[in-house]
């Protein structure tokens, strides 16, 4: 009798460590690109780096990614392929060797540019699903507010409302979520604070795991808005399940879209 109930309250421990990881492992994940800086003026050094990753950003648990599938620059109305251009970028993250990429871009002429970047898809095993996130940022240059709410053409994204630059802290950034170029009605968006040392010299500890993705919801033409409250980069991904499915070890998966968009906020002092 004493076997079979230290036997019955194995079970349940092992189904709560399992339920534990399966929790944990489940937090949001944002495909990002994050410039050096977000505005360059008369005088700065032109050239920017772009870290490009696949990753929590509240937790800062990377992702290996597999070299993006396109990454590229809109600017006065013209798309640039700069796919060429990335470099691999190795970081250490339990137990193995995660890949992230980089890429310097030089500003020459006034105008907002828009960095873009589709990923290969990515297997989630806890999830049952293949994820692929279409993610941009804007960097302005030299003064002439010109772009920013231009749409890239990509399979789903966000068109930004507010201008999405020169950004303080708690300022409201409103959002389209478009797919296949018209937008989603009541599309659900995920907030994520890019927690690192480089914005703040505090990391935030978020006390439960609703405080780690905050959620909106659009309204009837795909629009979101959310109030930032911390200085430092913000993410926002509208996800949507995709039409067509992607064959693992010979299964057909559904396939997560996501549309995600950087914004990057300081304090007013």
């Amino acid at each position: 009798m004493k076997n079979k109930l230290r036997f019955i309250l194995f079970l349940f421990s092992s189904m709560g460590c399992l339920t534990l990881s399966m929790v944990t492992s489940s937090y949001a994940h944002f495909g990002s690109i994050i410039p050096s800086t977000a505005i360059v003026s008369q005088g700065d050094n032109p050239s920017i780096l772009l870290d490009i990753a696949f990753l929590h950003p509240m937790e800062q648990n990377l992702m290996t990614m597999a070299k993006p599938k396109q990454f590229g620059v809109l600017h006065g109305g013209q798309r640039n392929d700069l796919t060429q251009t990335l470099l691999e970028k190795k970081g250490k993250g339990q137990a193995q060797s995660l890949t992230s990429w980089q890429a310097t871009y030089t500003i020459k002429r006034p105008g907002d540019y828009t960095f873009f970047m589709e990923p290969q898809p990515y297997w989630e095993p806890t999830e049952d699903t293949f994820i692929i996130h279409y993610t941009k940022v804007c960097v302005h240059g030299f003064g002439l507010e010109q772009g920013w709410d231009q749409p890239a053409g990509l399979a789903t994204e966000i068109i930004p409302l507010t201008r999405p630059y020169g950004l303080w802290t708690n300022n409201l950034f409103t959002g389209q979520v478009l797919l296949n170029g018209k937008p989603v009605p009541f599309a659900e968006v995920e907030v994520e604070y890019l927690n690192r040392s480089q914005d703040n010299p505090s990391l935030i500890t978020p006390p439960s795991d609703p405080y780690v993705t905050q959620v909106v919801k659009a309204d009837g033409a795909g629009i979101f808005s959310y109030a930032m409250p911390r200085q430092g980069w913000w993410g926002f991904a509208a996800l949507n399940q995709a039409g067509w499915k992607l064959s693992h070890d010979g299964i057909d998966k559904n396939v997560e879209l996501g549309a995600v968009y950087w914004v990057h906020t300081i304090d007013m002092n």
